[in-house]
């Protein structure tokens, strides 16, 4: 387990550069935090890690967005999924098998998620004040 306290947007992107350094293709990401805790901008540090100069949004509406870099990076938004179905549903396990990374947001929503992906890397956000977070990393290397 890696721990993180950043005071910052910055540092907050930074601190997920550091824990891409250790990411290879076929890596899941996993957050846990409320609205607001830092999700897409640790998962902006990633995409700056991996070379990728498009503007990363929130993929809230479009359910995923992909960025292509020097690893391709599948962000998801799971706020909306209800069931393991709705997953099937929105084409979440084709993105398993084409060599990124994955990085999905509100994955607490569903409950055997963790379980039926086997190892995953958790990253938990949560909101120390206006700015500051403490950003806690598990699983794989951490």
């Amino acid at each position: 387990m890696r721990e993180f306290v950043t005071n910052s947007v910055e540092e907050t992107i930074a601190a997920a550069e550091q824990v891409a350094a250790h990411l290879n293709a076929g890596d899941i990401i996993l957050y846990e935090g409320d609205m607001g805790a830092g999700k897409t901008h640790f998962t902006k540090g990633i995409a700056k890690y991996l070379g990728i100069d498009d503007e990363i949004t929130s993929p809230t509406f479009a359910l995923v967005n992909e960025y292509d870099g020097a690893m391709p990076l599948f962000h998801f938004d799971l706020y909306r999924i209800e069931s393991y179905d709705d997953l099937y549903a929105i084409g979440f396990f084709d993105y398993l098998d084409r060599g990124g990374v994955i990085a999905a947001e509100w994955s607490e929503n569903i409950a055997e998620l963790r379980s039926e992906l086997g190892e995953v890397i958790t990253v938990c956000i949560e909101k120390l004040s206006e700015t500051g977070r403490r950003i806690t990393v598990s699983g794989k290397d951490f």
